[in-house]
């Protein structure tokens, strides 16, 4: 449905005002006209998600934040209110929604210093921040914003993994030597990825050439929740993303890739039945990776997204770890499930 405020301002306003998240570019602005386009590349985030992740950076007044993704300057604008806009940074890499957010907070009497650039590299010339908050999905957390943020300061970010699109807010501490930020996941949510972290594989054709299922190997499974508890099945392997295909026929194929290798595997389930043909084949058995991760997930009391956290070293090291930062998961000689699992 499309709402023209000058035809329409009351509707309009009724939607804008709604609690849902609103797109507001599609295709990194390629796109225009009033029908979707392929995918959208900026919003308008749900308000009662704007307040809760406000509600974790815990910001206080005078404190000077640094903010990763500018976006309509709504929250830039929330956060100037609360600490005042001298102390606000906002940086977004795509121009125009930049120069759009910069206008918004002007006209709204908020001078927020807006940039145009990578929020990968953060903004060292003003810092150290007390705070930092990223409104888009990462895959890797920069230490350039541990290194920038004050000890004892909070990063906040919505964090994830390839495996599939479920995320969670991280909050993250840093610590008094400035070395480290830890710190647990707070809440489920969806962001759009940071541009440079969007998930880039090969071709499904690279992984499963002309009579390569012929020649992988083959196994039968049982695991029909394969796609269950997708963020802790991210946690446990990394450098893999997962493809559910919508059933057909009432049968469903479940991909694995590799992302570092060509590593693959596929289980196609069928109506009326409980076990399910595997096939796998590449450096990595992808499908008994999984079996595995789901097996320990299970032992552990099927642990959700809540007993989880993160610690960012130097270097791009960084941990995930259950109940305490002590515990970091440890598979297959694995120390580092969080890794770096793609290029920027």
């Amino acid at each position: 449905m499309t709402v023209d405020r000058d035809r329409e301002p009351d509707v309009w306003r009724t939607y804008a005002e709604s609690d849902v998240p609103i797109v507001t570019q599609w295709d990194d602005g390629a796109h225009a006209g009033t029908e979707p386009g392929q995918s959208f590349s900026s919003s308008s985030s749900m308000p009662s998600l704007v307040f809760d992740m406000l509600t974790d950076l815990d910001v206080h007044e005078g404190q000077r934040v640094l903010e990763i993704g500018t976006g309509t300057g709504w929250n830039a604008g929330l956060l100037a209110h609360r600490v005042g806009a001298g102390n606000v940074v906002t940086v977004e890499v795509d121009r125009a929604v930049a120069d759009s957010g910069r206008e918004a907070l002007r006209r709204a009497g908020l001078p927020v210093r807006v940039l145009h650039r990578d929020g990968f590299l953060g903004f060292p010339e003003r810092a150290p921040y007390d705070r930092v908050i990223a409104t888009c999905g990462l895959r890797d957390i920069p230490f350039a914003w541990v290194a920038q943020t004050t000890p004892g300061g909070v990063i906040l970010v919505p964090w994830g993994t390839y495996y599939g699109p479920a995320e969670a807010t991280v909050r993250l501490v840093v610590s008094e030597d400035g070395r480290s930020a830890s710190g647990p996941f707070t809440r489920p949510v969806g962001f759009m990825r940071m541009r440079a972290q969007r998930l880039v594989r090969r071709a499904h054709a690279a992984y499963v050439p002309p009579g390569a299922m012929d020649r992988a190997e083959t196994s039968v499974t049982t695991l029909r929740t394969a796609d269950a508890a997708g963020f802790v099945k991210g946690l446990l392997m990394p450098g893999v993303t997962h493809v559910a295909d919508r059933e057909r026929d009432g049968r469903r194929a479940v991909w694995l890739y590799g992302l570092s290798d060509t590593s693959w595997a596929v289980a196609v389930f069928r109506d009326g039945h409980e076990q399910a043909k595997v096939c796998q084949s590449g450096p990595r058995r992808l499908w008994d990776e999984l079996e595995e991760a789901h097996r320990w997930w299970e032992g552990k009391g099927r642990p959700g997204f809540e007993r989880f956290g993160l610690t960012v070293t130097e270097g791009g090291r960084g941990s995930v770890w259950l109940d305490e930062p002590a515990a970091v998961l440890r598979r297959d000689g694995i120390s580092n499930p969080m890794g770096n699992q793609g290029a920027r």
